[in-house]
């Protein structure tokens, strides 16, 4: 059997840190895991790519050659990847009973409003290649501490991308070592990680009620009405659930891999194991969002 898991979520989430990060705490628990790019932008990897799609093309090229915008030539790459995916089997053809983990490109229109990366998802996993898919969905813990009305928007389309993708979504809520302290610390040690667990507890697992209040207050009294539209939404569909990442914390990528394997049954033909950490380490909140 293999497997794919698709790291999603908005520019500047942390998908490129977080596969670096889970790769090298891989390493260390004697596992491999391929990275695969799928971001035909990127320069800098701290792991050479197992696939890379710059390999059959290129978003600088693009942009130069049919003088296309940022957004314009991302979809013209992935369009063209989509109409070439013979390219595509032949280099994921000798993974075999392997793990990949593979960068998305920041723009989640590409998943949300253009159905673009969902028609790859269903491609891996018909025909000859038949990985067995899952995702996650990176979005920033700062929007939660500092900008209400931003964490409902990263709550609505992490729900667009889990409807869109249509396979097991794991939600992130990532840098949650850079979350201040209330007295404007980092948070480090166990008092610091218990006082930021009381107030980012109210996000894992989207308190939407007490956050409602907090978001009025910073929204145009124009659009409580469309607040609490917002609210009883993710209310009525209750799928959104936030697990804390910290990439300095090795607790914390044990859990969220052991969520991950969960998620997919990665290892079928053994003993089926339930994720590890189910009250999310220190920060608290389950975050399974499948």
């Amino acid at each position: 059997m293999r497997y794919a898991v698709f790291v999603t979520g908005p520019a500047g989430a942390g998908k490129s840190t977080f596969c670096s990060a889970l790769i090298s705490h891989a390493q260390t628990m004697k596992r491999t895991i391929h990275y695969v790019n799928l971001d035909p932008a990127a320069t800098n990897f701290d792991y050479q790519p197992a696939v890379d799609i710059k390999d059959l093309i290129n978003l600088e090229d693009v942009m130069e050659e049919l003088e296309f915008g940022p957004n314009g030539g991302l979809v013209y790459c992935f369009e063209y990847l989509l109409n070439n995916l013979d390219w595509l089997d032949e280099e994921l053809g000798s993974f075999e009973d392997d793990y990949l983990l593979i960068d998305c490109p920041g723009q989640i229109e590409l998943y949300t409003h253009i159905p673009l990366l969902p028609r790859l998802l269903s491609h891996l996993q018909s025909g000859n290649l038949q990985f067995r898919i899952s995702a996650v969905y990176l979005l920033e813990s700062q929007f939660a501490q500092a900008d209400k009305a931003k964490f409902f928007a990263g709550v609505m389309s992490a729900m667009s991308c889990m409807l869109s993708l249509g396979c097991g979504m794991l939600c992130l809520m990532s840098k949650m070592d850079l979350i201040k302290g209330p007295a404007g610390g980092t948070g480090k040690g166990p008092q610091g990680r218990k006082k930021i667990g009381k107030e980012i507890g109210r996000y894992l697992d989207t308190d939407t009620t007490l956050l409602l209040e907090d978001a009025n207050k910073q929204t145009n009294p124009r659009f409580h009405a469309l607040n609490q539209a917002i609210v009883n939404l993710i209310e009525d569909h209750s799928i959104v659930s936030f697990l804390p990442l910290d990439i300095t914390n090795e607790d914390s990528l044990t859990s969220v891999l052991s969520h991950i394997d969960h998620t997919m049954q990665y290892g079928e033909d053994e003993e089926p194991k339930a994720p590890e950490d189910l009250d999310g380490g220190d920060f608290g909140g389950d975050g399974d969002a499948e």
